[in-house]
């Protein structure tokens, strides 16, 4: 004697019916050409098909994502970009050109010298980075310090390196480098046998801010590399700002923006190349 299956019975309006048979449909949960909404809660009830929250994110929270992982893009943060790719992928209310450009971005693994960079830093292991840029000029660098830095929404390798030619900063700090990592198109990574060096090469750099930025300077978040913020005296008021520079480069683009509300007061060489620079502006403007 057969056992009859236990029966069921759902109190469900014929639109809800509808709906269920159309489910059915589109997971394959039929009886011949039919619909099988028994076949569809079996389905559910062994978690062959999971229970979603119901897909109805409006347009803003999909924009607010993705401006979070572009955000996190651009610190660097390539893992935190990832997790957020992935809950916008299994959305259902993303554009296709939209989710293409995800789905491509989920698809592009890290590059292995990439992978190679930040375990040699993590080690505090020398390498030799050999590698082609964009303008197919190659470079070779001999590592002895690096770090990952995020300079004006860009990764950086920043280093030091047994190599200058071509480095027209100061003589102190003619051994760093800033590499942008999004610009090295092929590169090879291999370990030296070489000491690897505390920290960056730098120069001790005094300045002064001026008036209203003399006043904000001291309630602004301490920046990286800022080892001393003096109290604020004189009139007009003032704050003496010491600082480890790596760059010049970089440190001039950085208080280039606050124009006269800000003198560099030593190193003499430094003041004068600042000095040349202004010359040059003034020059282009005349």
């Amino acid at each position: 004697m057969t056992r009859k299956n236990e029966a069921i019975t759902l109190s469900i309006k014929a639109r809800e019916k509808k709906a269920l048979e159309n489910l059915a449909l589109e997971f394959g949960k039929t009886w011949g050409d039919k619909p099988n909404i028994s076949k569809l809660i079996e389905a559910i009830a062994k978690n062959e098909l999971k229970i979603a929250p119901n897909h109805d994110w409006n347009h803003q929270r999909v924009e607010i994502l993705e401006t979070i992982r572009k955000l996190l893009l651009d610190h660097g943060l390539i893992s935190e970009a990832e997790e957020i790719a992935k809950i916008l992928q299994e959305r259902s209310e993303l554009t296709i050109p939209f989710r293409q450009e995800i789905e491509k971005f989920l698809d592009k693994p890290k590059p292995l010298w990439r992978k190679k960079i930040e375990d040699f830093i993590h080690r505090q292991q020398p390498f030799k980075l050999i590698y082609q840029d964009a303008s197919e000029r190659q470079w070779i660098f001999t590592v002895i310090y690096g770090e990952l830095r995020n300079i004006e929404k860009h990764q950086y390798l920043v280093c030091t390196c047994e190599e200058t030619e071509g480095n027209q900063d100061l003589p102190e700090l003619q051994h760093n480098w800033g590499l942008r990592l999004d610009r090295i198109q092929e590169a090879v990574v291999s370990s030296v046998n070489l000491p690897w060096q505390s920290d960056l090469d730098t120069i001790e750099v005094e300045f002064k801010v001026y008036r209203g930025l003399a006043f904000a300077y001291g309630k602004e978040a301490p920046k990286k590399d800022d080892f001393l913020v003096g109290e604020i005296d004189g009139n007009p008021a003032q704050r003496l700002i010491k600082r480890k520079v790596w760059s010049s480069f970089w440190f001039f683009r950085d208080i280039a923006r606050y124009w006269d509300d800000c003198e560099i007061i030593s190193p003499v060489n430094l003041r004068e190349n600042f000095k040349e620079q202004l010359r040059s502006l003034s020059q282009l403007y005349d």
